[in-house]
């Protein structure tokens, strides 16, 4: 299965939000396409004039290098900003290395490194590296299904004086943690039919630190896009994400979603 993407350069200064699912895991016309290089971009933009001018960005950019043997190296950005005129009100985002199987093989290792950040949450920063064991159990010309499960090691630093920290800030309040987590996801597409196709992907991420004290609290993300090809070159994308958490390390809500339409590109 192969994909479709885009070129335009200065996504690479504009880049994330919550969660992974990647282009080159859609059902579509264009999956079969020999390439070496795929690259795609999506962007949502909104202006508002109120006592200021709000503006709102959301871009998503996708590189995938398609290497001998079936192996892929994919590149993820993406960064969602909101601003009140001088004042941010939102930011936050992450850039993302995957080194896998391209759905080739039955059982295969899926290597990932991290690095993202959320000022209204007071994240800092959060690195992460690991390494899945990826399964096959469904690969149709139309639809498909994949699982893994594996580990990963994030050092975050959380501070509640985050320009744009949208919670009560009494007290300046910052906590490092490093946690070695287990990570169960799953992945399913299909294409309804030519020119609209579905995809989906969860993960639940369990803490397994301090002697498991907290392994009951797991990290939910789901992350769900419909897309609808509009001609070659130009779709229209409607995501969903949501992030539910009940291991925060500032007084933060649970539970935080996303909702995005936007047009994305592909070459």
């Amino acid at each position: 299965m192969k994909v479709q993407l885009l070129f335009i350069i200065l996504c690479l200064l504009i880049g994330p939000i919550h969660c992974q699912l990647v282009n080159v895991d859609r059902e579509n016309d264009q999956d079969s396409s020999e390439k070496k290089i795929a690259f795609s971009y999506n962007v949502s933009f909104a202006s508002d004039k109120q006592k200021l001018n709000m503006l709102d960005l959301s871009n998503q950019m996708e590189l995938d290098l398609f290497l001998k043997k079936d192996w892929i190296l994919i590149l993820l950005g993406n960064m969602d900003g909101s601003f009140n005129g001088k004042v941010i009100l939102e930011n936050n985002g992450y850039f993302q290395f995957r080194f896998r199987d391209n759905d080739k093989r039955k059982v295969a290792p899926d290597f990932f490194c991290q690095y993202q950040w959320n000022g209204v949450l007071g994240m800092r920063n959060r690195a992460l590296a690991g390494c899945n064991a990826r399964f096959r159990f469904w690969e149709g010309k139309k639809d498909d299904l994949y699982s893994s499960i594996g580990i990963f090691y994030e050092f975050e630093k959380w501070n509640s004086n985050t320009s744009g920290y949208g919670f009560n800030n009494d007290s300046s309040l910052e906590v490092i943690r490093n946690i070695p987590r287990l990570n169960l996801s799953s992945k399913a597409a299909i294409q309804f039919k030519k020119g609209i196709d579905f995809s989906a992907r969860t993960y639940v991420q369990f803490p397994m630190n301090s002697q498991f004290q907290y392994f009951l609290k797991p990290r939910w993300i789901i992350d769900l896009n419909l897309f609808f090809k509009i001609s070659n070159h130009l779709e229209m994308k409607l995501s969903y994400d949501h992030v539910y958490d009940s291991y925060r390390p500032l007084p933060i809500d649970k539970y935080y979603y996303n909702l995005n339409l936007g047009v994305q590109f592909t070459w």
